[in-house]
């Protein structure tokens, strides 16, 4: 399992790169997904993500993250590389810092919280999860939160 960390925007959120592998660990763990996937995943500001959403989502506004699934399989399982030794790259994750504090204060999230549900979010794309349809959704948002939690309990017994 490999997480490649981009942050342009500011030190303060390098720490977000030891918390988004542990998150995926959680979430590679409780789905059974193998550990040989590699996950590239970029904070960035309203401009550039606002840029990406128009250009491939044709969608002109900010928003707060956007995935590119690498390999799109649309049958559940099929894009799980079972061979372990040649690593796979997953895809990537954009996740818009500003939006991210903009929605925390909104609903009253700490930013932290708001930042690894927006990875947790992303990174269930990649996995081919979706929430287009209702019961799409029924399955993918309380699988969020119990990543989120169960990362939570983990790191708080290790501490």
């Amino acid at each position: 399992m490999f997480l490649e960390f981009d942050n342009s925007l500011d030190p303060q959120y390098d720490g977000l790169e030891e918390r988004y592998n542990g998150l995926m660990e959680t979430a590679f763990t409780l789905l059974n997904v193998p550990l040989n996937y590699e996950v590239d995943v970029s904070l960035v500001g309203d401009e550039e993500i606002h840029g990406i959403n128009r250009e491939y989502r044709k969608v002109d506004r900010v928003t707060d993250v956007i995935s590119f699934a690498f390999d799109d399989a649309k049958d559940e399982k099929s894009h799980i590389n079972n061979d372990l030794s040649i690593p796979h790259m997953l895809g990537e994750i954009f996740i818009c810092v500003p939006q991210a504090l903009r929605q925390a204060k909104e609903i009253g999230n700490s930013s932290e919280r708001e930042l690894s549900f927006l990875f947790v979010h992303g990174l269930l794309h990649l996995l081919g999860y979706d929430h287009t349809k209702k019961e799409d959704e029924e399955v993918m948002f309380p699988l969020q939160e119990k990543i989120l939690s169960v990362y939570l309990e983990t790191s708080k017994k290790e501490n």
